[in-house]
């Protein structure tokens, strides 16, 4: 099936679903700097901008899921909505903020389930978990906008660029937005996600944009032990407000195609691709200045 056609069947599908829902996915690479308390801060913000907000949770059982920090005990499971077994209302736990929260563990239920046409609201989170070899899910790469966390130190910052790399070419992923998390001066968060975003141009030709970044803030660890959000909890807290002015910007971000199903072949499989290899050649011969570009970024 061509792209085309593939992108006038989802066009198709979402017109006879009447869901204007947006998914967007947050992941992490490497040691998970914060990506699971982000999508539920980001959760608890959008949803006190008065949004249905459903947050899939892919990390399944265990203490720091989704689920466990907000102690909510879930009826089901996407693979039972996906079934028919359960309604997604009745599957999910809705949260003291409003958030719906479902689990949707990896392999947990068929590639092809699109929770667009499940849920009534207005906005998919995803709290994304990679698989065996780092790749994203079916479900996240049906996301319309993917947003890596990470952190501003050199460790975070190389495991975040060999995971966009690793991304482009098993999904030829194009676009994506990062989250810089655990902030102590705004400024070199926006140094390192300017030379994040230049080191992803040039040599991947990936657009990467910048979502925000959320200040280190004590409240976060008070707001866990609490089983609630920073964004609940401690409203007027740092963190607490720099997620609502990343959940406000959310509204503004433009619709852009999402990754398809068919994506998920290795981009270095395809015509265009093999034709590339000497390019490709050409630019490992640069890879010593591109990692210490990367590197460089997190010692500003």
């Amino acid at each position: 099936m061509s792209k085309l056609v593939s992108d006038q069947a989802d066009g198709l599908r979402r017109l006879l679903a009447q869901s204007s829902a947006r998914i967007i996915a947050i992941a992490s690479m490497g040691n998970r700097p914060g990506a699971t308390t982000a999508a539920m801060n980001l959760g608890a913000a959008l949803a006190h901008m008065g949004k249905d907000v459903l947050l899939l949770d892919e990390h399944g059982p265990g203490p720091d899921t989704a689920c466990a920090a907000w102690a909510a005990d879930p009826l089901g499971t996407l693979a039972d909505v996906a079934s028919q077994r359960l309604t997604c209302e009745g599957a999910a736990a809705r949260t003291e903020c409003g958030v719906h929260v479902l689990p949707a563990p990896l392999g947990g239920q068929p590639d092809h389930t699109d929770p667009r046409l499940m849920w009534d609201g207005s906005m998919i989170l995803v709290d994304a978990a990679l698989d065996a070899v780092g790749n994203l899910s079916p479900l996240a790469r049906l996301a319309d906008e993917l947003v890596v966390v990470l952190q501003p130190h050199p460790a975070s910052i190389t495991a975040t660029y060999s995971g966009i790399k690793r991304l482009h070419y098993a999904h030829a992923l194009r676009q994506l937005r990062l989250l810089v998390n655990g902030v102590a001066d705004p400024e070199a968060a926006r140094q390192t996600m300017a030379n994040l975003v230049d080191t992803g141009s040039r040599y991947l030709a990936v657009s990467i944009q910048p979502a925000g970044w959320v200040r280190a803030d004590p409240h976060m660890a008070d707001a866990r032990r609490l089983a609630r959000t920073a964004v609940e909890a401690f409203p007027a807290s740092p963190a607490a407000v720099d997620f609502r002015v990343i959940a406000a910007a959310v509204a503004q971000w433009p619709w852009r195609p999402a990754v398809r199903p068919q994506d998920t072949r290795t981009a270095l499989w395809r015509p265009e691709a093999l034709a590339s290899e000497p390019v490709a050649a050409q630019e490992q011969e640069t890879e010593d200045e591109r990692d210490g570009r990367v590197h460089r970024a997190g010692n500003l």
